[in-house]
Protein backbone atom coordinates (compact mmCIF):
# COMPACT_ATOMS: atom_id res chain seq x y z
CA UNK A 1 0.00 0.00 0.00
CA UNK A 2 2.78 2.40 0.88
CA UNK A 3 4.46 1.54 -2.38
CA UNK A 4 1.32 2.47 -4.34
CA UNK A 5 1.01 5.84 -2.59
CA UNK A 6 4.70 6.55 -3.14
CA UNK A 7 4.36 5.63 -6.83
CA UNK A 8 1.33 7.91 -7.21
CA UNK A 9 3.21 10.83 -5.63
CA UNK A 10 6.24 10.34 -7.85
CA UNK A 11 4.14 10.13 -11.03
CA UNK A 12 2.17 13.27 -10.07
CA UNK A 13 5.34 15.34 -9.52
CA UNK A 14 6.29 15.66 -13.22
CA UNK A 15 2.77 16.77 -14.13
CA UNK A 16 2.92 19.54 -11.54
CA UNK A 17 6.40 20.57 -12.70
CA UNK A 18 5.17 20.68 -16.29
CA UNK A 19 2.29 22.97 -15.35
CA UNK A 20 4.81 25.31 -13.66
CA UNK A 21 6.85 25.40 -16.86
CA UNK A 22 3.73 26.24 -18.85
CA UNK A 23 3.22 29.34 -16.74
CA UNK A 24 6.81 30.51 -17.08
CA UNK A 25 7.44 29.64 -20.73
CA UNK A 26 4.58 30.50 -23.06
CA UNK A 27 5.71 30.60 -26.69
CA UNK A 28 2.48 32.30 -27.76
CA UNK A 29 2.89 35.28 -25.42
CA UNK A 30 4.24 38.41 -27.13
CA UNK A 31 7.93 39.05 -26.62
CA UNK A 32 8.47 42.09 -24.40
CA UNK A 33 11.44 43.33 -26.46
CA UNK A 34 9.45 43.67 -29.70
CA UNK A 35 7.79 47.00 -30.47
CA UNK A 36 4.00 47.08 -30.47
CA UNK A 37 2.15 46.47 -33.73
CA UNK A 38 1.59 49.48 -35.95
CA UNK A 39 -1.74 51.20 -35.50
CA UNK A 40 -3.04 53.69 -38.02
CA UNK A 41 -3.02 57.22 -36.63
CA UNK A 42 -6.53 57.80 -37.94
CA UNK A 43 -7.86 54.48 -36.77
CA UNK A 44 -8.49 53.29 -40.32
CA UNK A 45 -8.52 49.56 -40.87
CA UNK A 46 -8.92 49.72 -44.65
CA UNK A 47 -5.91 49.04 -46.84
CA UNK A 48 -5.13 51.30 -49.74
CA UNK A 49 -5.18 49.39 -53.02
CA UNK A 50 -2.24 50.42 -55.18
CA UNK A 51 -2.75 49.99 -58.92
CA UNK A 52 -0.17 47.75 -60.61
CA UNK A 53 2.60 49.64 -62.39
CA UNK A 54 2.14 50.12 -66.10
CA UNK A 55 4.23 47.66 -68.08
CA UNK A 56 6.27 49.26 -70.79
CA UNK A 57 7.06 47.11 -73.80
CA UNK A 58 10.68 46.02 -73.82
CA UNK A 59 12.59 46.62 -77.04
CA UNK A 60 13.58 43.40 -78.76
CA UNK A 61 17.24 42.66 -79.25
CA UNK A 62 18.55 43.40 -82.70
CA UNK A 63 19.20 40.20 -84.63
CA UNK A 64 22.76 40.09 -86.02
CA UNK A 65 23.15 39.83 -89.80
CA UNK A 66 23.20 36.51 -91.61
CA UNK A 67 26.27 34.33 -91.11
CA UNK A 68 28.32 33.04 -94.06
CA UNK A 69 29.55 29.46 -93.61
CA UNK A 70 32.67 28.92 -95.79
CA UNK A 71 32.60 25.11 -95.41
CA UNK A 72 29.21 24.80 -97.08
CA UNK A 73 29.21 28.07 -99.03
CA UNK A 74 25.81 29.02 -97.62
CA UNK A 75 24.59 32.08 -95.80
CA UNK A 76 22.43 31.18 -92.83
CA UNK A 77 20.16 33.71 -91.12
CA UNK A 78 20.46 34.30 -87.39
CA UNK A 79 17.45 33.40 -85.29
CA UNK A 80 16.13 35.94 -82.77
CA UNK A 81 17.16 35.40 -79.16
CA UNK A 82 14.48 33.51 -77.22
CA UNK A 83 14.66 35.60 -74.05
CA UNK A 84 17.22 38.40 -74.01
CA UNK A 85 18.15 38.87 -70.37
CA UNK A 86 20.35 41.95 -70.56
CA UNK A 87 19.31 45.46 -69.57
CA UNK A 88 16.53 46.84 -71.77
CA UNK A 89 16.16 43.48 -73.51
CA UNK A 90 19.67 43.35 -74.95
CA UNK A 91 21.37 40.07 -75.74
CA UNK A 92 24.09 39.06 -73.25
CA UNK A 93 27.09 36.88 -74.06
CA UNK A 94 25.31 33.89 -72.51
CA UNK A 95 22.21 34.59 -74.60
CA UNK A 96 24.36 34.76 -77.75
CA UNK A 97 26.13 31.49 -76.93
CA UNK A 98 22.81 29.74 -76.30
CA UNK A 99 21.33 31.16 -79.52
CA UNK A 100 24.36 30.08 -81.58
CA UNK A 101 24.34 26.56 -80.12
CA UNK A 102 20.61 26.33 -80.85
CA UNK A 103 21.12 27.53 -84.42
CA UNK A 104 23.86 24.96 -84.98
CA UNK A 105 21.38 22.27 -84.02
CA UNK A 106 18.60 23.76 -86.14
CA UNK A 107 20.70 24.09 -89.28
CA UNK A 108 22.43 20.72 -88.81
CA UNK A 109 24.75 19.79 -91.68
CA UNK A 110 24.08 23.11 -93.43
CA UNK A 111 26.12 24.78 -90.66
CA UNK A 112 29.16 22.63 -91.43
CA UNK A 113 31.45 21.87 -88.48
CA UNK A 114 29.34 22.54 -85.40
CA UNK A 115 32.10 23.92 -83.18
CA UNK A 116 33.43 26.22 -85.93
CA UNK A 117 29.92 27.50 -86.63
CA UNK A 118 29.25 28.21 -82.95
CA UNK A 119 32.59 29.99 -82.54
CA UNK A 120 32.10 32.21 -85.58
CA UNK A 121 28.51 32.94 -84.58
CA UNK A 122 29.52 33.98 -81.05
CA UNK A 123 32.38 36.17 -82.31
CA UNK A 124 30.22 37.84 -84.92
Amino acid sequence: MVLMVLTAMVSAAPARAQSDDDKRYNIIAPEPWLPPKYKSPRGSTEHVAMPPPARTPQPRAAVPPALYVPQTGRTLPNLPSAAPSGPNGTETAQDRAARCAHQAGVYGSAAGDRSVYIGSCINQ
